[in-house]
């Protein structure tokens, strides 16, 4: 016994020595790319870097590991995050480094301030009603109400289904969003055989729904909160100004993903679709729920009125944030569970951005690019990048990445057009499984293919120009 003991205790020991050796072998084989990117020219005598900086030297080099490190998933995203934070501090702001001048003891604060700037609070405020709605079940409440009366009509059934993950995707988590409706659905699709068109065409309208439904608030998704937090203090976007830039090329790439999705998979079916479930609720449960609904519906008027009002859309986020706690709808417990990765993850992307822009590096990049290339051009080049890299990689990794080089690119009255193309771009990934929650989650139903999201991940990547050039009207 005591052998057998032994060897499984090794068996569980190997294995995870295989596992931690494997991450570290990602790690630092990522370090030695990035410290070969920033030293090897020097090394050869070759002026790669004429004209950059030391402290834009150093920022390229954390810019560079950043990169490697979320595309090869070497460590979690948020832990790239904070080594960004942790490096900027360490590097950049010690005193008498090749960035703060000796004695400056300041300069690390600007490295850190993101975690505290309003575009967080702004998300915070948004990730606690996504939290209550849960909670008091008040979306699946909303959800089932309007998918009930589309029972037994098939192409308005794959409609609802996506509409309704549309329009919570805008103020939810698209991934939070994505698991409500595939449980709402779940006695629907259990009537249905794996196979069966009319399921599948379902359970693709939840992903591209809750994909595509985040890029059309501020909210909605964290590479619109990078741009957000990033805008210089004269081209701020404010709540609802967002929506009219945002919100028409979404409803197009949303419209055509339903339309193809009715050609391939719902057309002529016919099939019976089983009741949807009606869970019973205590009267606590309806209280909180009244509560919750009072609250939403302050936080979103002041959110689109902001200018009205004279209230900014992160100070109308304390509103939830206060309310529903005193309410007692949020507790301690509640708070612990909000996605907190997420928001170091969007921290650490605000940051790599201070870093790029303070040090000069955005600015040397500018110069390396052939002159002459037009706003739209560097809006539609950074635009199909963000596209790509986020098919592979975290779409929030990919925006802190490309927004601040992109914006680098033009002038400060064109930031707007290419700073947004890229957050848009980047929410639009959705060819690959693995390219979002949603499709993840999607594909976790086993109905379907892999093949089945690159159709319509394609069809929305060819579109982007598109919605591109619709930004460029309109910013």
């Amino acid at each position: 016994m005591l052998t057998d003991t032994r060897a499984q205790a090794a068996r569980i020991l190997g294995s995870f020595n295989r596992n931690e050796r494997k991450s570290l072998l990602r790690t630092l084989s990522c370090v030695l790319v990035a410290a070969l990117v920033v030293w090897l020219p020097g090394w050869f005598g070759l002026s790669v870097y004429d004209g950059l900086s030391a402290a834009g030297r150093a920022s390229l080099g954390i810019v560079v590991l950043a990169a490697l490190l979320w595309i090869t998933e070497a460590m979690p995203a948020f832990a790239v995050a904070l080594l960004v934070i942790g490096l900027q501090v360490g590097i950049l702001g010690r005193p008498g480094g090749v960035f703060a001048a000796e004695g400056d003891k300041q300069v690390w604060l600007m490295f850190v301030a993101p975690w505290a700037s309003s575009i967080m609070w702004l998300f915070i405020g948004g990730f606690v009603l996504a939290h209550a709605c849960a909670k008091t079940k008040l979306d699946e409440w909303l959800a089932g109400m309007l998918l009930r009366r589309l029972l037994g009509k098939p192409a308005l059934l794959v409609l609802g289904i996506m509409a309704v993950t549309y329009v919570f995707s805008m103020f939810m988590s698209n991934t939070a969003t994505a698991a409500m409706v595939m449980t709402m659905t779940a006695p629907v699709l259990l009537g249905m055989g794996k196979e069966a068109k009319l399921g599948r065409g379902m359970v693709l309208a939840v992903a591209c729904g809750a994909n595509l439904g985040g890029m059309a608030t501020i909210i909605g998704t964290p590479p619109n909160a990078i741009v957000a937090g990033q805008l210089p203090a004269g081209q701020k976007i404010q709540f609802l100004e967002w929506m009219g830039i945002a919100l028409p090329p979404s409803l197009m790439l949303a419209a055509v993903a339903y339309a193809y999705i009715w050609w391939r998979y719902v057309r002529g079916e016919q099939t019976q679709v089983n009741e949807l479930e009606r869970e019973p609720s205590d009267d606590r449960t309806l209280r909180q729920r009244v509560v919750v609904m009072i609250f939403f519906a302050i936080t979103l008027i002041l959110w689109m009125g902001g200018s009205f009002w004279g209230v900014s859309a992160p100070v109308a986020s304390l509103v939830p944030i206060v309310g529903l706690a005193v309410c007692g709808v949020m507790t301690a417990e509640d708070i612990n569970e909000l996605p907190w990765d997420v928001l170091l993850l969007l921290a650490g992307g605000l940051s790599l951005g201070v870093g790029v822009n303070e040090t000069g590096l955005a600015n040397w990049f500018a110069e390396q690019i052939p002159i002459g290339l037009p706003p739209l051009g560097v809006a539609m080049a950074f635009a199909m990048v963000g596209l790509v890299l986020s098919n592979l990689m975290s779409n929030t990794a990919a925006a802190a990445l490309l927004i601040p080089l992109s914006a680098s690119l033009v002038a400060p009255e064109n930031v707007r057009l290419v700073m947004v193309a890229v957050a848009i771009a980047c929410s639009s990934s959705m060819c690959l499984p693995i390219s979002t929650p949603p499709n993840a989650i999607a594909y976790s139903s086993g109905r379907l293919r892999a093949v089945d999201f690159l159709v319509p991940g394609l069809i929305i990547a060819v579109l982007i120009p598109l919605a591109v050039l619709w930004l460029s009207v309109v910013t």
